[in-house]
């Protein structure tokens, strides 16, 4: 015996009205709340908002404010000079009259006093300072690397999450109504109306679309944790607030090849970062030289009665021989570290090159693949939708083929909403290789 394919009215008008709900999906939008059910608050933001946050509450920038503040403070330590050095002594026993600890400055007493002062030379001072002060200059140019890193961790992650947001309401839109659709199903099943494999293909689409919408949801929430972590939040489900008409106005011809990679050789942090390195060490390399050369110590002594006469004063200087060691494994160490600095420099100027390149060759890829949309495709889709749904309420087309093109829609939300987001992601590439917000 052949299955019954006919539904009664009561089930087809609850199907009927369930399917009309997915074809208002772009006007009554879901809150998703299984995305954020474990958050306390929701917090919508700009972007803006959200870089101002950033770099007033994150702990890794002020961590690494402090550092360039300990860096000044080694620049205040290489300024000072050595201290001077004064010692005194007594005679411990005195033999000839049978006496401990004779007092000083008496007829019988005994007293030597000296105070001396190490003298720098070679300028060593001079370049240990200039050592402390491009350090300083190297813990800035660390702290708005880590800047320009967290903050293109921000808003990529920021765009990651507004769109996949979006493809969230269209995966919760369709699983409530299919909900809607199997439990008048499992109402009417056995009573003849509903053909068993109907029943279990629609049951295994909306298993299907729960396991994929899972998988969304843990993408956000990862997202979400990231994102938390680098405006230091807690508690709460960042919501992006987008202005999706300037986004659509990006442009990637907007400025040449040469003028992306003339800004980065500018503002690229990573690469002033090497050049500060390879500056450090020649300076280095400097003043291992100058450590070769041994430092003067003057000084000045008294003696009470222990010299050939009584009460010598004298005066006098040292210095070491520099006949064994004269620096100069040091001195070779540091001059090899100018060239592995200076290799290190010209490795990070050819990968500079090469991001922004590849950068803006994908950017002007994804702008021309979203440009070719058309924006009347959306429409299109949605007014199809409504004639399935009549042509259903017709009989003319199954249950199941209606599914079927609400899954090609679904897809096509999900694919535009990826190209969005490749493009916008292809925009911030170039400001992060570019350290320019030359797209913002």
């Amino acid at each position: 015996m052949k299955p019954n394919y006919r539904t009664s009215g009561l089930l087809r008008r609850t199907v009927i009205r369930t399917l009309i709900s997915l074809c208002t999906i772009p006007v009554l939008c879901p809150s998703f709340s299984t995305v954020k059910a474990q958050a306390v608050d929701t917090l919508r933001l700009t972007l803006d908002d959200a870089e101002k946050r950033f770099l007033n509450q994150n702990f890794a920038l002020l961590a690494q404010r402090y550092n360039i503040d300990v860096s000044k403070a080694l620049v205040l330590q290489a300024k000072l000079y050595p201290n001077p050095n004064i010692q005194m002594a007594t005679a411990v026993y005195d033999g000839d009259h049978k006496k401990w600890f004779s007092t000083p400055l008496t007829e019988n007493g005994e007293l030597t006093a000296g105070i001396s002062q190490t003298i720098i030379l070679a300028r060593k001072r001079n370049k240990a300072i200039k050592i402390a002060e491009a350090n300083v200059k190297l813990s800035e140019y660390q702290f708005y690397d880590l800047v320009r890193t967290l903050k293109y961790t921000l808003r990529t992650d920021f765009y990651n999450i507004y769109y996949l947001q979006q493809s969230a309401k269209v995966y919760d839109a369709e699983i409530s109504s299919l909900q809607q659709v199997t439990k008048a199903f499992a109402e009417q099943q056995g009573k003849g109306y509903i053909a068993e494999k109907e029943v279990v293909r629609v049951q295994a689409q909306l298993y299907a679309l729960q396991s994929e919408y899972n998988d969304l949801v843990n993408q956000i929430n990862d997202l979400q944790s990231e994102l938390r972590l680098v405006l230091q939040e807690k508690k709460v489900y960042i919501v992006p607030v987008i202005d999706n008409s300037t986004l659509a106005s990006l442009n990637p011809a907007k400025y040449s090849l040469s003028t992306l990679i003339d800004s980065a050789y500018v503002q690229r942090t990573d690469l002033m970062i090497a050049k500060a390195n390879t500056d450090i060490s020649k300076l280095n390399y400097t003043y291992e030289k100058a450590n070769a050369v041994p430092d003067l110590t003057a000084n000045v002594n008294y003696d009470q009665q222990g010299s050939y006469r009584n009460n010598f004063y004298s005066a006098g200087l040292a210095i070491d021989l520099p006949f064994f060691n004269r620096n100069q494994g040091n001195i070779k160490g540091a001059k090899k570290m100018i060239d592995v600095n200076a290799t290190q420099q010209k490795s990070v100027e050819a990968t500079v090159e090469e991001n922004v390149f590849r950068s803006l060759q994908k950017a002007t890829d994804a702008d021309k693949l979203y440009k070719n949309i058309d924006p009347k495709f959306s429409g299109d889709f949605e007014r199809l939708m409504r004639e399935v749904l009549i042509n259903y309420q017709r009989r003319n087309i199954s249950l199941l083929d209606f599914l079927d093109f609400y899954d090609s829609y679904k897809e096509n939300v999900l694919q535009v909403n990826a190209i969005q987001f490749n493009r916008v992601s292809a925009f911030e590439d170039i400001n992060f290789y570019t350290g320019s917000n030359f797209f913002n």
